[in-house]
């Protein structure tokens, strides 16, 4: 994939032994893998690109994929006997899960029922459409329990695009922020890349991972192109993803 005389390179090759902290790979539990055969491709695609290393983040979302420990790890458990069964002894993964704040959420934390990674960051999202009335009493909840807590991908929140003020105000409060990698291409639209490319320029990224739910998505990522200097903001959150996550 690599072209010595392009003037962009592919992100891909620059992906060997990733950790990729953020995916939809355990079957049957969310909007990602619909059964273990699709989480087999999926996990053989990551391979293709070098990445072998993967925690498994569904969602935890009360009105819609209101997941728990229990379903989490038997999802895991049922990857886990396929991955042997098709050879690939080599692929290392970890449950966690990617917490919808919700009027749930705050719930499940107290009840310690949350599934953090590496048991100390905690992989939390809002809503699309509008963020979540309750982030501020939550992250701070979460902070209490003395884990980080790690907003995915802030730069698909449209409603936080007109203030950007918000990025760096929860940045000093304590979040973390974990780019999608998807966002540095317009497959989530030119909005998306440009706020992501801005969150890159000031320096606001800690962590950068797939979010991948199906092959299209793992195909889209093959595609990516960025030029030098763009890599050059990006291989330092790649390494400090790994660093913190291997």
């Amino acid at each position: 994939m690599f072209h010595i005389f392009s003037k962009k390179k592919f992100l891909v090759d620059y992906l060997q032994n990733f950790v990729d902290i953020h995916n939809h790979i355990l079957p049957g539990i969310d909007d990602g893998a619909k059964n273990v055969q699709e989480s087999i491709d999926l996990i053989r695609g990551f391979k293709e690109l070098g990445i072998t290393n993967l925690v498994a983040t569904p969602h935890i979302m009360s009105n819609l994929y209101p997941n728990t420990k229990e379903t989490i790890e038997a999802s895991m458990d049922l990857l886990t006997n396929e991955l042997i069964a098709n050879y690939l002894k080599d692929i290392s993964i970890e449950a966690a899960a990617e917490h919808m704040i919700d009027d749930n959420f705050e719930d499940i934390l107290e009840r310690g029922e949350v599934m953090p990674m590496r048991k100390q960051y905690l992989l939390v999202e809002m809503s699309f459409l509008q963020a979540s009335i309750n982030f501020d009493d939550a992250i701070q909840s979460v902070m209490k329990k003395g884990l980080f807590p790690v907003l995915a991908h802030p730069e698909r929140y449209g409603y936080w695009h007109s203030n950007k003020a918000n990025y760096s105000q929860y940045k000093k409060k304590g979040v973390q922020y974990q780019l999608n990698l998807l966002s540095l291409s317009d497959y989530y639209g030119a909005e998306v890349q440009k706020m992501a490319l801005y969150l890159l320029d000031h320096g606001l990224c800690d962590y950068i991972a797939s979010d991948i739910h199906r092959l299209e998505q793992l195909e889209a990522l093959k595609e990516i192109k960025i030029k030098a200097n763009l890599l050059e903001s990006i291989i330092p959150i790649i390494n400090n993803t790994i660093t913190n996550f291997y």
